[in-house]
């Protein structure tokens, strides 16, 4: 790319048309009552289809009023507090048991386990001489930019890439699912190397690891870790596979698979989706929210000063400057979200006797406090709960895991939502999704080149 080049022309002027033209008046959505996000005015999304795989779960609708209740998420018909719990009681690895169920729509027995789980690790090497040709060639300081670029490259070494069938949609979505946590772990050791000058190191894959386990057996240089680790970084994986067919990167593969593109394109584009801040970011910014607290409050037991100062991040005094509290908040859940309970309860129990507890506790007493602060401060009653982002980026930082993957993370885990949505889509949607949007433009006359102001 020649930046030079195209940076002669000033495009200062352009960007003022361009904001004039594109600017609407926010009052004609109301007057044409257009959905939009498409969410109701109450915040819930609108029905745009129908599915098998998830149901979330946050309140109930009662004479036209929103009640509020107990969240819950359900995967094909589970409940996603069993899932966790039965794989914990039984001393076992979640996530690939998640997988399968997502895929396949029912639990595997004994045997399908163990052969999905040995298929999953024969599927996970990449392609020969991919990571130098498709990530060292090309460094970029965006691992999700990186994962992106990579699973459309796969595309290239897919004999079978435009097939259709069910049987080799399969095919392709159980090796995204076994081979994107080394893209992101090889995008990773190339950017610390390329853009922060440190080591790169790259370890060859284990066959008897399960997917946590090779995350942090390719992310750490000692490749060390404890089965506690392991486990909180499976269930956290299990908490972020799925979570219905509306979320704004679930959306997007199912509105690409709906036009027939292949499934690279597909998937690349949810990764796309997901990389948005006001979709896969709001981990990192709990934890830049959390740094604000340590650096401005000096008695973090303190429950009046840290009250303080989220007074001061909703009046934008602190903070980012949005007036947000990161963490808090959600579109579907009301009373609670079973992730951030289930997560909750987990971060504890590692974090329990090491200097991170304090820091644990902090965010405990955010998530308490905000509730009444919140209800004080918009002089509204609605219901807030904290939801999955204000733990997991805690959990992240104590299993040593870099807030440059956080988003990816969480794409690795959502690659297997991904996949069932886009084959439930290709199965049963049968249409292109189009919505229509009301055009509010005037009819002009041409006016030839030269009479032109």
């Amino acid at each position: 790319m020649n930046q030079q080049n195209e940076n002669m022309m000033n495009l200062k002027p352009l960007c003022d048309k361009l904001i004039a033209g594109s600017r609407i008046d926010p009052q004609l959505y109301e007057k044409f009552h257009v959905k939009r996000g498409l969410r109701r005015s109450d915040g819930t999304g609108v029905i745009a289809g129908i599915t098998k795989i998830c149901n979330v779960h946050g309140y109930v609708v009662n004479e036209g009023e929103i009640d509020p209740i107990p969240g819950e998420l359900i995967y094909r018909g589970y409940q996603i507090n069993d899932l966790v719990s039965h794989a914990e009681q039984e001393g076992r690895f979640g996530f690939e048991e998640t997988v399968y169920l997502l895929l396949l729509g029912d639990l595997p027995n004994r045997q399908e386990l163990d052969a999905f789980t040995r298929h999953l690790s024969a599927c996970r090497p990449l392609p020969e001489n991919f990571v130098v040709d498709m990530i060292l060639k090309a460094p970029s300081n965006n691992i999700m930019n990186k994962m992106a670029r990579s699973v459309l490259a796969l595309y290239s070494y897919d004999a079978e890439c435009e097939t259709k069938s069910i049987e080799n949609e399969l095919r392709t979505a159980i090796s995204l699912v076994a081979k994107l946590p080394v893209i992101m772990a090889s995008a990773y050791q190339v950017k610390r190397s390329h853009f922060d000058g440190e080591s790169m190191i790259m370890h060859p894959l284990r066959p008897e690891e399960n997917t946590a386990q090779t995350v942090l057996s390719l992310l750490r240089n000692d490749r060390q870790y404890t089965d506690a680790e392991a486990h909180l970084l499976d269930t956290l994986m299990t908490l972020h596979a799925e979570h219905g067919g509306g979320n704004n990167s679930t959306f997007t593969c199912r509105v690409l698979t709906s036009s027939g593109t292949d499934a690279y394109s597909a998937y690349a584009a949810a990764i796309g989706a997901l990389k948005g801040p006001r979709h896969g970011g709001a981990n990192i910014k709990v934890m830049q929210m959390l740094d604000s607290f340590k650096e401005n409050v000096k008695n973090w037991e303190d429950e009046g000063q840290v009250a303080d100062h989220m007074r001061k991040i909703l009046r934008k005094e602190a903070g980012d400057g949005s007036g947000l509290i990161y963490g808090m908040g959600h579109a579907v859940y009301t009373l609670s979200d079973p992730r951030e309970v289930i997560l909750k309860r987990k971060a504890m129990e590692l974090a329990h006797g090491k200097d991170i507890e304090a820091e644990f506790r902090l965010l405990d007493t955010i998530e308490r406090l905000t509730p009444e602060i919140f209800r004080d401060f918009k002089a509204s009653d609605k219901a807030i709960c904290a939801n999955v982002d204000m733990y997991s980026g805690l959990v992240y930082k104590m299993l040593g895991i870099p807030a440059d993957l956080y988003t990816p993370m969480f794409a690795i885990s959502r690659i297997a939502g991904w996949a069932a949505h886009r084959m439930e889509e290709t199965i049963t949607g049968k249409r292109i999704i189009r919505p229509a949007y009301k055009a509010i433009a005037k009819e002009r006359a041409y006016v030839p080149l030269d009479d032109r102001d």
